[in-house]
């Protein structure tokens, strides 16, 4: 019975195929959107950016509050998805 599925489904390989690389893809791309390092060195970059005088007190304020919602919307996602995973 296998060798006949296999036959038989032969014609759908390529799509199978395509469909685990765009799966793969998926994967790294989602672990890198949800990796909190790149966003504590953007926070360790905007920190030295305001003690060196680049940038001042409020964009400091505004650019910190945004990475901040974004590092711990990356916390939360982890904590979900080791609640259901």
């Amino acid at each position: 019975m296998g060798l006949i599925t296999s036959l038989l489904t032969f014609p759908f390989a390529p799509v199978r195929g395509t469909v685990w690389v765009l799966d793969q893809v998926v994967l790294a791309a989602e672990r890198e959107y949800n990796d909190p390092e790149p966003i504590r060195r953007e926070l360790a970059a905007l920190e030295r950016d305001l003690t060196s005088g680049r940038i001042g007190a409020e964009e400091f304020d505004r650019l910190e509050d945004r990475l901040l919602d974004r590092l711990e919307e990356i916390t939360e996602h982890r904590r979900h998805t080791r609640s259901n995973g």
